[in-house]
């Protein structure tokens, strides 16, 4: 990186500034408690977010005869889906590999439990030879009723890639989120964290094997798109992968591929994104770590990347081209625009300070945390009343008294990060402005990292 923006980063965002407004410990608890609202399947005797309960029961089994019970519901809705489950698995192990041991012993013992809760349905997804499960749940169907996951009754419609057609990305991503995670598990269970690598290796021959988008095929197009559709193309995922696999194994045939296969998967596009579907940003600053630390210098190129992305956060350099909303919030459009400032803050975490150096609205985007957050959630679970306080059926459209009501949710989703406010840093707290008001797995994921720095450094804040 460049003297001028290294000045222009401790200038305009200065580490040390001593803020003592925020108790990053409770908000590092609260972002992983978040997940066990999100969980499918058979709930755990010590499930703390005590409003949900079993739900998903039957997934795979109609169908394929296999079981897909688990995993986690992505967002505010009731479908599994397997690209963002498995780019949320990859953050949440990347901020215990960086950050674990700065985490309070619960609350790594916590992450760990939410990692596992997605790799053990991972496993299921790829347990069959050249077969990976990408989706369960038709989201037309569940997009079209308002109700709990303990109380579905549409489809749940299971989408299978089989081999010789391509599901890249999903396999890639799927091998970095097992690679990850066995690293993540090593000093704990090193037998999980032996499986893990091994059906790694498994799933990332079969992704680079049959190269090809996975919302390219067909029998599945309709149901993955638009939701989480490829748009930015299978190649980074397929780095991303071997990066991780690398990581994890120290295998050179690895390391080869990310030197050898660099320029034709397009790392050379120094594309400055990175999140569910573009890894560009985060493989550049995972490759960087070989350069640094291993003198990798065939490398070079990705850490040359790397420092490039870190000046185009920099407003009013001559390299930036990211927007800022008028109280300094990274912005992309799109909705969901939280995502990019998690992920971001974990890539570069001179920027944590960000997310609360200027906010005009005064607002938490945390749900649970501080005085003032949002009350009107877009999430089923959390906007209908839990079986528990109404245990009798709520069919598909007679949950949509409680989505069009005002009251606030009566189950507080505590840690879950909304979309976030428009350019304009408003954020209305509608419950039917998805785009800013609903909640996903993967902007929490990276962020637990980030919070998990500064709870162990509260002064750095």
């Amino acid at each position: 990186m460049n003297l001028h923006c290294l000045l222009l980063i401790s200038l305009v965002f200065p580490p040390l500034v001593h803020s003592g407004q925020h108790d990053y410990s409770d908000a590092l608890s609260k972002s992983i408690l978040f997940f066990e609202g999100q969980r499918a399947g058979v709930l755990p005797k010590d499930q703390r977010m005590e409003w949900r309960a079993d739900s998903g029961l039957n997934d795979g089994r109609s169908t394929y005869d296999t079981d897909l019970t688990g995993g986690y519901y992505d967002a505010g809705d009731n479908v599994k889906f397997g690209f963002p489950m498995a780019f949320t698995t990859t953050m949440l192990a990347w901020s215990v590999i960086e950050f674990g041991e700065l985490m309070p012993p619960n609350e790594l013992r916590n992450a760990l439990v939410a990692i596992r809760w997605a790799t053990d349905y991972m496993l299921k997804t790829i347990s069959q030879p050249n077969r990976i499960f990408v989706q369960v749940g038709d989201p037309y169907m569940d997009h079209n009723c308002w109700e709990r996951p303990e109380d579905m009754d549409t489809e749940r419609t299971v989408y299978a890639v089989d081999a010789p057609n391509p599901a890249s990305e999903v396999a890639a991503e799927t091998a970095a989120a097992l690679a990850a995670s066995s690293m993540a598990f090593r000093s704990v269970d090193p037998g999980y964290a032996e499986t893990l690598l091994r059906n790694s290796d498994r799933i990332f021959q079969f992704a680079d094997n049959f190269r090809g988008a996975y919302s390219d095929n067909d029998h599945i197009r309709d149901g993955v798109c638009p939701f989480y559709c490829d748009f930015s193309g299978y190649q980074d995922e397929l780095l991303w992968g071997a990066a991780w696999l690398r990581r994890a194994s120290q295998d050179n045939s690895y390391l080869n591929y990310i030197e050898n296969n660099g320029k034709t998967l397009g790392a050379d596009d120094n594309i400055n994104e990175f999140g569910w579907d573009n890894k560009h940003a985060g493989l550049n600053v995972l490759v960087s770590k070989e350069v640094i630390e291993g003198n990798m210098y065939n490398l070079q190129s990705y850490k040359f990347s790397a420092d490039s992305f870190m000046c185009t956060l920099i407003p009013d350099s001559s390299s930036s081209h990211i927007d800022y909303t008028p109280g300094g919030l990274i912005y992309k459009p799109g909705g969901s625009n939280l995502q990019h400032a998690t992920t971001i803050s974990f890539l570069l975490l001179v920027y944590a300070n960000y997310l609360h150096h200027d906010n005009p609205m005064g607002l938490s985007y945390m749900v649970g945390y501080g005085n003032r957050y949002p009350q009107r959630i877009h999430h089923r679970g959390s906007s209908l009343p839990s079986v528990k306080d109404h245990p009798g059926f709520i069919a598909c459209k007679e949950g949509s008294i409680y989505f069009n009501s005002s009251n606030p949710n009566p189950n507080v989703l505590v840690g879950a990060i909304v979309g976030g406010p428009g350019e304009d840093d408003v954020y209305g707290d509608d419950r039917a402005d998805f785009k800013k008001s609903e909640p996903t797995t993967y902007i929490n994921a990276p962020f637990v990292g980030v919070l998990a720095f500064f709870a162990a450094n509260p002064n750095l804040s």
